[in-house]
């Protein structure tokens, strides 16, 4: 069974979130940011942290702004959706994924690697032909077989 996609970004600023969550409606959740390290990027210069630490329920309009209007650069990132009126949580394993109200789970570890799962199968989809269509690297489904990872989280 697919549990989600893994590739690779280019390792340079960008809004590659806003990018890779293209196909799916951001704003129709709240979410869990882990606070990691990522920075806004103003004349070609590290600024603000992209977020300012651990945020549990940012309303996803906001989300959407933040990631498809600036400029930044990931070195580590942990999101989590969930549908309004849900707890959010930061949920640590698959199997509390797969139990919880989360509906993706998005990483990104030392700027390039990016993982996501994701329960809606046809999103799925999209999100892994989203991701060859922006020309990212070593895009590749993560199945119940060759799925590795023990914890959700970029440490």
């Amino acid at each position: 069974m697919k549990r989600g996609i893994s590739f690779e970004i280019p390792n340079e600023y960008g809004g590659f979130l806003g990018e890779i969550l293209k196909p799916f409606d951001m704003t129709s959740f709240n979410w869990y940011i882990g606070g990691e390290e990522s920075y806004f990027v103003e004349d070609c210069t590290l600024e603000e942290p992209l977020f300012p630490g651990e945020v549990y329920g940012m309303d996803g309009v906001i989300l959407k702004g933040i990631l498809e209007n600036n400029e930044y650069y990931l070195i580590f990132a942990n999101l989590k959706a969930y549908p309004k009126k849900k707890n959010v949580q930061d949920i640590k394993t698959y199997e509390e994924f797969l139990k919880s109200d989360c509906q993706l789970v998005l990483l990104v570890v030392d700027s390039a690697y990016v993982t996501v799962y994701c329960k809606d199968k046809v999103l799925l989809e999209n999100l892994y032909h989203n991701a060859i269509i922006n020309g990212y690297d070593n895009v590749q489904f993560i199945t119940d077989e060759n799925d590795g990872r023990t914890r959700l989280s970029v440490w």
